[in-house]
Order: C-alpha cells, then structure tokens, then sequence
C-alpha cells in the first residue's frame, strides 16, 4: 500500500488534499519494529507521531508488580503519539509492537510545518483527542462500576461497531484481541474471560472460532446480561 494511500485512511488526514497529501507523503519515513519491541516509552519525551502501517502496536501501562494493562490496540491506518506532539510533555503510556510491524514516523519539525501549511488539520486532530478522552472515561467508568459480564459484552459491542461485518447470522469480528489481551484491557485473567466468552457462546450470544467472532443481533441490542462471577476473579 503507498503510503498516501495510508495516510488517506487516518482519520486526521482524510480531507486533505491530493497535493497536501502527497506533501505529508515525502515527510514521513519508515521504521520496523520486531514483536514485543517498544516504539515509544512512558514519560520520555515525544518526538513523533506513528501510523501503522503494517501489523499491530498496543498502548500499556505496567502497575508495581509488572502487571500490564492494555490502554489501546493500534491496527493498519490507526495513529499515536500526537498528544505529545502538541503540548511537549512526556509520553503518557508505553507502545509495543505485539506482532512484527511497520510504522511511519511523522517527527515534531515535520508535524509542524505539516500544521504550518495545512492548518485546517489541526481541527480533525482536536476532535480526535476528544473523542480519546472521552473514550478513557468511558473505560475508567465501566471498570469501576460494571461486573466482568458487562465489560466483556461492552467490549465485544464496540469491536462490532468498529470493525465488524454484517452476515446472516449476525455481525462477524474477524479479528478479535487475545484472551491475554482482553483481559489486560478489561482488569481480569484470561481464565475469566475465557470463562466468559464459553457462557456467552452456551447462551446462544455469539459463536466463536479461534479469533473470529459472529454476534448474534440480539446480543448487540441485549441490556440484561448475566453477572454472575466468581468472587476474587473479576
């Protein structure tokens, strides 16, 4: 994929231009990053914006003991790092790559003359920081007041809305994180959200076939989930 073509599918970049585009193009270079290598690290200091343009990254954050806590899962034509970019403060989370990857770098000077010459950018890159900190209240939110049932149902509805697609049966997640990485994102084990997604499938809610997920309509639209967990497992 050329990396204009890329470039057209983030979301900060959609309405430029043909020759904006092409400009934004010749200002980017490429790196590679091995599985498990970090791209960028808590509080250093922000150079540059990614995009990923092959592969998988994902934002973390360790606690004391070592445990790892998924902030984000990044895939082809997602971004990161902009929020450093803007207000020259420290990376807020680590990003490593969780299969081997490609990623183009926008760095500070080049992000800058970007804006300089394309100032209507900064307005998509604005709304897009809204809607990621509204996204982490949602998560902080759902963390502290919903049952491990009703993370894993919100989770598995927000991939549907975000990556699914529409068949008989229902709506196809071709691609579902790991039970590793469900768990980091939604504070369990995977035990449990192996527990979870097996009741799930016995309710008639989903089918699943290693990372591929078809769920029935009626689970997307389902408010009275069962919450029944096991104490000490959420």
């Amino acid at each position: 994929m050329a990396h204009a073509e890329l470039l057209r599918r983030v979301s900060i970049f959609r309405d430029l231009d043909e020759a904006s585009l092409q400009g934004l193009d010749r200002l980017c270079r490429v790196r590679s990053f091995a599985r498990e290598a970090v791209v960028c690290s808590e509080d250093e200091r922000g150079d540059a914006l990614y995009v990923v343009a092959e592969g998988q990254t994902k934002a973390v954050l360790f606690g004391p003991s070592g445990r790892e806590v998924i902030l984000s899962l990044f895939r082809v034509g997602d971004f990161f790092g902009e929020m450093s970019l803007l207000d020259d403060q420290p990376r807020s989370a680590t990003v490593m790559a969780t299969v081997p990857s490609k990623l183009l770098v926008l760095e500070r000077s080049a992000f800058a003359k970007h804006l300089l010459s394309s100032p209507r950018s900064a307005l998509p890159i604005l709304a897009e920081l809204s809607r990621r900190l509204r996204k982490a209240d949602e998560v902080i939110g759902n963390l502290a007041l919903l049952d491990v049932y009703a993370r894993v149902a919100t989770k598995l509805r927000e991939m549907a809305r975000k990556e699914g697609e529409r068949t008989p049966g229902g709506v196809l997640v071709r691609e579902r994180p790991s039970g590793s990485q469900l768990a980091a994102m939604l504070g369990t084990t995977r035990e449990t959200v192996s527990r979870v997604l097996s009741d799930f499938q016995r309710r008639g809610y989903l089918k699943q076939s290693g990372r591929h997920l078809i769920l029935h309509n009626d689970f997307l639209i389902e408010t009275d989930l069962p919450t029944r967990v096991a104490a000490g497992r959420r």
